[in-house]
């Protein structure tokens, strides 16, 4: 049991450990080397290497510190234990990266002219990374814990919290890089968001589909026998007949849906048919654990 409970926290710590390893690296190969920004308390970090040559890995630590502490004493709990391992794993592999640059082991891409490819690579590896983080349940600190606390005790959500300090912090860096180089930023800002969102909701997507008909089990039998997908019949009362129904709910990939609409159609034309995306989807003819 106790090894059981082990191996289960390693399975939440190490992603965090590799997700802030490939930000860090993303951090440091694309987007400084580029002047480019981030937003953020992350972003601070940049502005403060751009203005003062301070490097990323201290003014990270320094910045954190503070915060981790204050969110500590108000957030509380263990959310709080795997911020502060965000934020020291974070803070060892900016050091580590910086170290191998400064050695030459490590040569960050820069560029003159092709800023768009520098974009789209520093969106790819900051999403990347900071997705498996929020996906096992760390964060990299920063303005993560300025939202938080700031949702708890005024009610504001932390989407609104976090554009607001991205807004203030990427407009404070016109001071230091030209505008072109803050339009360049929105195009990896954009990327990092929806490299975040595939990889928090998963790399697998399906259709969720809900039959309502009164041929409902019959076209259950049907996608059971040529689709080979598990069909549940939910019992249901029609609200102006008051006559009972079957629901018809069944999960399938995409591919399948111009085959479910024609078994369906093909039992009843008249079928009420309503297809949502779903991610992540586990268990029998999906991702297993």
């Amino acid at each position: 049991m106790k090894k059981s409970k082990i191996v289960n926290q390693l399975q939440m710590i190490i992603p965090i450990i590799v997700g802030t390893a490939i930000y860090a690296f993303g951090l440091l190969f694309f987007i400084i080397p580029n002047q480019l920004m981030e937003g953020g308390v992350t972003g601070i970090t940049v502005l403060l290497n751009y203005a003062f040559n301070i490097p990323p890995s201290l003014s990270t630590l320094m910045l954190n510190i503070p915060l981790f502490l204050v969110g500590l004493k108000i957030l509380g709990g263990r959310q709080s234990i795997y911020t502060g391992l965000g934020i020291i794993s974070l803070t060892f592999f900016l050091w580590l990266i910086e170290k191998w640059i400064d050695q030459g082991w490590i040569t960050p891409f820069h560029t003159e002219h092709d800023y768009i490819l520098a974009s789209l690579y520093a969106g790819v590896t900051l999403g990347a990374g900071l997705g498996i983080v929020f996906r096992f349940g760390g964060t990299t600190g920063g303005s993560d814990i300025i939202a938080r606390i700031l949702n708890r005790k005024l009610g504001y959500s932390m989407g609104q919290v976090i554009l607001a300090l991205d807004i203030i912090i990427i407009g404070a860096s016109l001071l230091y890089i030209p505008l072109e180089k803050i339009l360049y930023t929105l195009v990896a800002v954009f990327i990092t968001s929806k490299v975040i969102d595939f990889i928090q909701e998963g790399a697998y997507s399906a259709k969720a589909c809900t039959i309502i008909s009164d041929n409902a089990p019959d076209i259950a039998d049907r996608l059971t026998q040529e689709l080979e997908r598990g069909v549940t019949l939910i019992p249901a009362i029609g609200a102006y007949s008051k006559q009972s129904k079957y629901i018809a709910y069944c999960v399938v990939s995409r591919q399948e849906i111009r085959r479910l609409n024609e078994i369906t159609k093909s039992l009843d034309p008249r079928a009420f048919i309503i297809i949502n995306d779903v991610n992540d989807v586990h268990g029998e003819g999906f991702k297993e654990e």
